[in-house]
């Protein structure tokens, strides 16, 4: 049993029971299966377990973790449904995104909920202000990643801002700065919030944080390398997507960006610029960013960043569980 559906066992009822109540709450009930169909489309609550066990680890008590966690989850969640609306997407988690079930104004409406939602919980957290301040931090670096993300983008965006502000050149370092902000921040933000919502102690709260955001750079970093090279079935993704998406925030394509040659490196940023990019092009991308090893040297920098956040775990106390989920997020194929 791997370390994810051991915590599903333990933790799992409560986080879903959390969810649904949020979401719940004042829902109109012709508007209450729209409204939950994002949450019932599963997903791996990979950031609300990492709430519970890090506050299971550092006081023995998860349960007043409860609130933190669904906000963990909401947040991800509301997330997901702007990004399928910015980025166009069909398919999540192998089933239509809200926006494709419902269309992009019911989506949006949707989200707002969501949002709406995670206020409600932070009301029930033990720290209410505290709490409040954090998720705004939070939201405001997701949303800032998701823009830097959109910016590193080589083509297929029509909004006058993006076209303007399209980034000319993108460094690996320009992707590290973007996904511990698109990515990093909410899985740092899962490990803080358990700490908080069971314990007063600010530095122990703040190496639950640092420990969240290496573990999250890493998660994305692995989760670039899934895109481009995973089994759809067990991904729940399209494959090849941030391909056609024209991205050069993925690692594997950042990475290769910076090893090819100049007249391979043209050639893959020509694929990246066309409106359409058909298959057998997503395969000639993936085949020269094979002749430099991006892939390789994607999941050697993964495996930095896993150094890394133990380092910071290992001033947590009783962390077994946490260094189980770190393992997780190296090894995952899904």
């Amino acid at each position: 049993m791997d370390v994810v559906t051991k915590l599903h066992k333990k933790y799992g009822a409560a986080v879903e029971k959390a969810l649904e109540r949020y979401l719940s709450i004042d829902l109109a009930p012709d508007f209450r299966e729209e409204v939950l169909y994002q949450v019932k489309t599963g997903g791996k609550r990979l950031r609300p377990l990492l709430t519970l066990a890090t506050a299971e680890a550092v006081s023995g008590r998860w349960e007043p973790a409860v609130p933190a966690a669904a906000i963990v989850e909401l947040i991800h969640n509301y997330s997901l449904i702007y990004d399928d609306i910015i980025d166009r997407g069909d398919v999540r988690r192998g089933l239509p995104t809200v926006r494709k079930a419902f269309g992009d104004n019911a989506a949006i409406l949707i989200g707002i909920w969501y949002r709406e939602a995670i206020e409600e919980a932070v009301l029930d957290t033990p720290k209410p202000l505290a709490f409040a301040k954090e998720v705004a931090k939070v939201i405001k670096a997701i949303d800032e990643g998701e823009r830097l993300d959109i910016l590193f983008e080589y083509a297929g965006r029509e909004d006058p801002y993006f076209i303007k502000a399209r980034k000319a050149e993108v460094t690996l370092e320009d992707y590290i700065h973007m996904v511990s902000l698109k990515t990093g921040a909410l899985i740092a933000a899962a490990a803080k919030w358990g700490a908080m919502s069971v314990s007063d102690d600010g530095k122990l709260a703040e190496e639950a944080w640092n420990f969240g955001l290496k573990a999250g750079v890493a998660f994305q970093i692995i989760d670039d390398v899934l895109d481009i090279y995973g089994d759809p079935k067990k991904f729940g993704k399209e494959i090849g997507k941030d391909i056609k998406e024209h991205k050069r925030g993925n690692a594997v394509v950042a990475i290769a960006l910076t090893r090819l040659q100049p007249q391979e490196r043209r050639r893959l940023l020509s694929i990246l610029s066309k409106a359409e990019i058909a298959e057998e092009e997503v395969k000639e991308a993936v085949a020269l960013m094979d002749s430099v090893k991006a892939r390789e040297e994607a999941l050697a920098l993964a495996e930095r960043y896993r150094r890394e956040a133990e380092q910071h775990l290992a001033e947590i106390p009783n962390n077994e569980a946490l260094r189980e989920l770190l393992a997780f997020i190296l090894e995952r194929q899904y």
